[in-house]
């Protein structure tokens, strides 16, 4: 029989091997976060010491978790998508001038967001899998496009007074025997966000859509070889388009919990959230060839990502380039371990 069309075993093969990559890049990704807090912790002390740092972490990152968790999406499928970062800006300034000036809720403002977010996925979704197009190239003329809406709709920054949107946006949710006494001896709650609660929610979804559906299957076998999915009876255009599709309605998902954090409408919204969603999947594990990651993985990697940001900040290196400097060797290091990881697989 041609080696082409023994597709049951080198189906099954190929997704053990995947599954054994996956489970491999996720243990190094958790470990490295763990010995990046505790040594934090023990040689830096001061507020890593408390729960509220870590909380806090999740609180000014629940929006990058979920854009990070969609990225990783369509990279499993061997794609990309850097539009989501202006999607994010741009469901931010529509939110915000539907409720301060055209007198919306806070249901109009999740149809906003979500509609938003599922008109970029439908477009780019079918422009890549339907005709062909790089998704790079896609992704990029829709970050422009959101751009350039996102100024079309306020060229001003529009701060929200709207009282229930507020009284949401203060919300505090107490994390029971987290808190800490602060210099006055007095104890403060830890608490989250409610946008950390939606964030940890798409996570353990996600997980469970990719472990245990067909269409989970589906994306990691388009991912690992295009022709191998058809023979396997995949339709691989139809799951690239969900692909995208899901990718940007978290993107604006994403926008909503963004907006929620900052209370108001800005075209600097989510400057930059591509590449982190980009780096924090990458170092969660994530092959840019795709095939191969995991959404808990890339929970940790935007963990991963913040928490050398906080380290270098309390080290006194304040300005923005040591950062991205120590970010930019973070993903060396990750690309590095990922280029084993794909010798590995070939020997194999």
């Amino acid at each position: 029989m041609p080696k082409g069309i023994a597709v049951d075993n080198q189906g099954r093969l190929k997704e053990r091997v995947a599954m054994s990559d996956t489970n491999l890049l996720l243990a190094i990704t958790v470990v490295v976060f763990f010995i990046l807090y505790l040594s934090a912790i023990v040689f830096l002390g001061g507020s890593f010491t408390k729960p509220q740092n870590f909380l806090n972490i999740l609180n000014n990152n629940a929006s990058l978790i979920v854009l990070s968790c969609g990225m990783s999406i369509v990279m499993i499928t061997g794609g990309i998508d850097i539009s989501v970062g202006a999607v994010t800006s741009l469901v931010c300034m529509a939110c915000a001038v539907n409720l301060e000036n055209q007198g919306g809720n806070i249901f109009t403002m999740i149809l906003i967001g979500l509609g938003i977010g599922l008109a970029f996925g439908v477009v780019q979704g079918f422009l890549v899998a339907h005709l062909g197009i790089q998704p790079f190239i896609i992704s990029l003329a829709g970050m422009f496009f959101a751009k350039g809406m996102t100024t079309i709709v306020s060229k001003e920054p529009v701060r929200v007074t709207n009282e229930a949107f507020l009284a949401l946006k203060d919300l505090r949710i107490t994390v029971p025997g987290l808190g800490s006494n602060n210099k006055l001896g007095q104890y403060v709650p830890a608490y989250v966000e409610p946008g950390v609660i939606i964030a940890l929610l798409m996570v353990v979804l996600l997980f469970c859509l990719l472990r245990w559906t067909k269409l989970g299957r589906a994306f990691y076998a388009v991912g690992g070889n295009n022709q191998s999915a058809n023979m396997l009876g995949i339709n691989v255009r139809r799951t690239k388009f969900l692909a995208h599709v899901l990718c940007s309605v978290l993107a604006g998902l994403g926008g909503i919990l963004y907006f929620l954090h900052v209370g108001s409408g800005d075209v600097a919204n989510g400057a930059g959230d591509e590449m982190n969603a980009i780096a924090s999947s990458i170092i969660g594990g994530t092959l840019l060839t795709g095939g191969v990651g995991n959404i808990i993985g890339t929970f940790f990697g935007v963990l991963s990502l913040n928490t050398i940001k906080r380290i270098v900040s309390s080290l006194g290196f304040d300005e923005a380039w040591w950062s991205n400097i120590t970010v930019a060797a973070m993903l060396c290091l990750f690309l590095v371990i990922q280029s084993v990881v794909l010798l590995r697989r070939n020997k194999k």
